[in-house]
Order: structure tokens, then sequence, then C-alpha cells
């Protein structure tokens, strides 16, 4: 029978146990560690109990997760003392006890479902609480399934809280600077909510907790639960009319979107970058390395045959469903792939915008970037719908009136053009096509030149179409394009032709100006100015500031009321840095008519 012993308190060794594990960003009021690596907490011995001898002592250690912890789920685990911490399942090890004080390392399985566990000692029967911890993805564990090489891809994947956004068009491509705030206090735990609140998870938590040791899952859930389609879950999608919400384009960070949430349900709106910057969030919170990605001329097959058919009826009326964003955004997260096979390890792609339903749920991917690239859509989950986003070819038709079809365009190079993400440790965009496709072939450029060749035998017209404000200023969207389309129609020989241009508008500049130097604690007074370039006023003018370590985990506002053409709109913002280094702060303007407009400018924070 061994020595029990009398614990007064356990000592979860927060600050260093955080800070070996890469989590001290989340502060240190938890233990949060990542698994795989061992942690150290330290039992403390009443005064004048029995102290702890090696060979004569042992005790078991007891984890557990989710409402319901079995050991058959892998959600409850009872380990022993053993010489030495083993890299491959649960283990603890004690490390030269010294009078009244036993420190004891810890090691949790790589492959442990992540989560809030329970931590209890049991001495023959004589259980003790010692505390809780979170355990989450390891992209720094070689026997994760999220293992990242390069340390460099693992600061900007998992621990980089500031990135952009692409958008526009693929030939006036446009960052937007986003707060992911994947360290702002409460956020992981709203972040683990939002796995408690899948459907999954109502309908079988053990199942479900259990399953959380599979970044594919989980990656999986995210996708439907970051959209409201079929569940409570962080967004609603809209595209139109935005009254009794927020304008997708007002948000500069998820932070604000994850808190209102975890308050009051859905939050309204969002459209893909705000669903996907959101993901990101999530999962790197939750320890997955995740990349946003913008596809600039992305496909909408709505179909599933690959091709984008433009139908026009004889009047040049569009009358198909089928269609062609001029962006799209989506994620890309890094984990191994055993249910397809090595060669499919790496970037995954999920899509949380609800466009498509997939085994019932608004939800796409993850599909291996492997797969896409190669064309091989029987692969899970989704490589259909994601290889028609960046290769579907593109026929435009015309229905006659008797029914008949007629061809009159075909591309096979308008989808799938300068896919973007940032590049790691710059604000420079880095272009990913070729990981999602190879270049265009030589036999596609022949057909291509063919067909140009017979044009020049036609004979050619210019006409001149002048957009004056007054005419788009009423329905230009905040992200100030302006397609415009020109059908030529020939009834009598039936001979269709098209032609089309994307106008993007310019963006006025914020000048963003500090008044004083930037110390911590202190408070910092930004003046920030807009020149209107309309030509008519501004109403409800406004600008928002938010960033990490700088404006604690709420927006601040400053209204700015009205502005007349060509004036200034004008407001100064206070905030007090609350970290020293150097910080980003986001800045976003929105008004009545103009909206949308982002900066950004570093500030460095001094002691």
């Amino acid at each position: 029978m061994s020595q029990v012993l009398d614990i007064e308190h356990c000592d979860l060794n927060i600050k260093s146990n955080n800070s070996s594990h890469h989590t001290e960003r989340y502060g240190e009021e938890c233990l949060i560690v990542r698994r795989g690596d061992p942690f150290i907490i330290i039992l403390h011995l009443k005064p004048g109990s029995t102290e702890f001898k090696l060979g004569e002592t042992s005790f078991t250690l007891i984890v557990e997760t989710g409402p319901l912890p079995r050991k058959e789920s892998g959600t409850k685990v009872s380990f022993s003392l053993s010489d030495s911490t083993v890299d491959t399942e649960w283990s603890a090890s004690v490390n030269d006890p010294s009078g009244n004080t036993v420190s004891v390392s810890i090691s949790s399985s790589p492959n442990s479902p992540i989560g809030v566990y329970s931590l209890t000692l049991d001495q023959e029967g004589q259980k003790t609480s010692l505390g809780q911890f979170t355990l989450l993805f390891n992209a720094w564990c070689p026997k994760d399934a999220v293992y990242m090489r390069s340390e460099m891809k693992r600061q900007e994947y998992v621990l980089a809280q500031h990135g952009q956004i692409y958008r526009g068009t693929h030939k006036r491509i446009k960052g937007t600077p986003w707060n992911f705030g994947q360290f702002e206090a409460g956020i992981l735990d709203i972040c683990l909510k939002i796995l408690d609140e899948n459907p999954k998870f109502v309908s079988d938590a053990d199942k479900d907790c259990s399953a959380r040791r599979n970044p594919i899952y989980v990656s999986r859930v995210l996708s439907a639960m970051i959209n409201s389609n079929d569940d409570r879950g962080v967004l609603v999608g809209q595209w139109e009319e935005f009254s009794g919400g927020v304008h997708p384009g007002q948000w500069i960070g998820s932070g604000d979107i994850l808190r209102q949430w975890a308050e009051s349900g859905p939050v309204r709106y969002g459209q893909c970058w705000v669903f996907a910057a959101v993901a990101c969030t999530v999962s790197r919170a939750l320890g997955i390395p995740c990349r946003v990605v913008t596809n600039f001329g992305s496909a909408h097959d709505t179909d599933a045959n690959l091709v984008i058919e433009n139908l026009y009826d004889e009047n040049g009326e569009r009358i198909s469903e089928d269609s062609i964003w001029n962006f799209h955004v989506w994620v890309d997260s890094w984990m191994t792939r055993p249910d397809l096979g090595s060669e499919y390890d790496g970037w995954q792609t999920s899509d949380p915008t609800p466009q498509e339903t997939s085994d019932g749920v608004f939800c796409c991917g993850p599909a291996s970037l492997r797969a896409i690239k190669e064309g091989e859509l029987t692969k899970k989950y989704d490589s259909p719908f994601i290889f028609a986003e960046v290769n579907a070819d593109v026929v435009d038709m015309v229905r006659l009136s008797n029914g008949q079809f007629v061809k009159f365009r075909g591309s096979t190079k308008s989808v799938g053009r300068f896919i973007s993400t940032k590049a790691v440790g710059s604000d420079e965009r880095h272009d990913i096509t070729h990981q999602y496709k190879y270049p265009e072939g030589t036999a596609e450029l022949h057909v291509h030149t063919h067909i140009d060749c017979t044009c020049k035998e036609k004979k050619k017209k210019q006409l001149s179409l002048k957009l004056d404000y007054d005419s788009y200023g009423t329905v230009i969207t905040s992200d100030r394009l302006i397609l415009v389309s020109a059908i030529t129609i020939d009834k009598q020989t039936v001979d269709y032709h098209k032609a089309e241009k994307t106008i993007v508008l310019d963006e006025p500049d914020i000048k963003i100006k500090l008044l004083e130097e930037a110390v911590v604690n202190q408070p910092v007074t930004a003046e920030l100015t807009l020149l209107n370039p309309l030509p008519e006023p501004l109403q409800d003018c406004s600008f928002t500031i938010e960033g990490v370590g700088l404006t604690s985990s709420k927006p601040i506002t400053a209204k700015a009321g009205a502005v007349g053409p060509k004036q200034e709109a004008k407001a100064t913002v206070e905030f007090s840095p609350s970290s020293v280094g150097t910080c980003v702060l986001l800045v976003n303007f929105d008004s009545n008519k103009l909206r949308n407009i982002k900066s950004l400018v570093n500030v460095v924070v001094k002691d």
C-alpha cells in the first residue's frame, strides 16, 4: 500500500506553462496548453505531512472533457506515474520532489480531443480536484495532425492577430486590413462555445467531443457554424438590404462579431470576407494553422456540371442562375488527411459562406488543395464545387424563342485568377494560384488565338458610354465596382457578341495622425480625416478604430456628422495602449453614401 499525499493546493504553473506552449497571449487567468507537449504542475503538501518518495508514493491522474466523459471515447483518460513521459499517449512523471512540493510533468496525447479538461488526482479512491485546463491543437508537435515545420509559418498562421484580406478585381487588387484578435479576452471561450452549439454536439455530445481530436472534423463543423443558415451559427449572410443590422463593410475585426454572437445569437450581417475572417480567427484560436484566401473570378456552379452557363434571352436579358463573383473569399487550414492518404496532406480549403448544401447542411470542405489541383473530384469534402470555383469553363448562350440554345462565346481563363493570401511575415500579397491549378495549357491558348482572328474579320464600331455619378451613385455598393456589359444582336443571322469590363472606382484615403507619443497605459489621441470625393454631402459620418493591445476588447467609434462635397470629415479618438511594442491600429470610415473605407497605422508603444 503506497503513501497518501495530503495536498494543500495545486499550482497549475500557468505563466510558465502558457509561455512554453505559445499561449501566453491568452493571458494568465487559465492554463492553456497544446496537445502532445508536456506541462508542469506543482503539488504543495500540507506542512508536516508525509513527503513524496520516489518508488514508494504513487497516484493516478484522471483527465476528463465534455459533458459525458468516457474512456471508450477518449474523453476520459486515467494514467499513473511512470519513469518518464511518453509522447504518444497521456503520461506523467515526477521531477525531483523536495520537501513539501512535488513537481509533476504531464504529457497529453497528440491525438487528444481539444477542449476544456478537468484534472483529478486519485489516491486509492481518494480523489482531489487539481483544477481545469484547456487543450488546443499543436502546430509545434511533429505527431500532431496540424504540425507545421516552419516557425515563420507558425508565427503567421497560428499566432498573427492582424492580416490582410484581398478584394476588388484581378486588375485592381486591394488589401483590406483585418483584426483577427484570437487572443483577446474571452475569445477562446467563445470559440469553444461555437463547437458546443453545433447540431452534432446537441444530437450526440459524446460522439462530437470525441471527434474533436480530428482537425478535419472541427474544420467542417466550423464551416457550417460560422454561417447561421441551418443552426444558431455566428453570422447572417446578406447581399442587398442591410436594415436591422451592421453593414458587412463596417466590420474591422472578428472580436466584436464573436462577442455579439455569444451575447445574443446570430449577428447581422456578413459577406464572404467576413465569414472567412471569423473562420480564420476561430481556427487560429483553437490551434489550427489558417490563412484567408481570395479567388478573383470565382465561379458559383449551381448545377455541378463544372460549366458556368450565362444564359440570355433574345433581347440580351440574363436568365441563368450560375454566376461568377468578381472575388470570393474562403480559408485554407493546414492538416494531415489520413482519410485520403499522405499525398493529400497540407492546405485544405473550407468555405463558411453559405452557397450550396453539403450532406444537407450549408458547409463546404475541407477539400485538399492537392485534390483540387489534380482534379480528383471524388476526394472528400466538396472537391467538385471548389474545383469549379477556380476552374469552371464559362459559356455564353442565347435561348431563342423556339427554345433552341445558341452559343456565342466561351472562356477557360476568366475563372480562378490571381488567387491571393497575405505573405508570411509581411503585408505583401502572395499569389498562390499555382497551388490550386496548373497554368492554362497551350491547346487552350491556340483556340483563343483562332477565335480572336475570326473577330478581326468583323466590322468594328465604337460607341461611347458616359457614366455620370447621378446615374450610378444611388445603386453603387460598398465594393465600388461597376460591371459594364455590351451585347450585340443580329436576329436575322442569329449572331450575338458580348464584351464586359469591370470599373473599379478610386476611394479616398484616411489620414491618421497621432498627437502624442504612445506610452503604455497612457491616453493617446488619434486625429482622423477623410476628404469627401463625392459631388453630394455625406450624412452620419463616423470613424471606428480597433487594435490588439491598443483599444482593449471593444472598437471605439467617433461621430463626424455631415460633411459637404469636397469637404473633410474630421474626428479625434482617444485610446490607452495596454501592451508595449509595435501594434496595428485599424480605422474604418462609414457614412450613408461612402462606406467600407479602411486604413491602418503601426503604433510603437513605449514603456
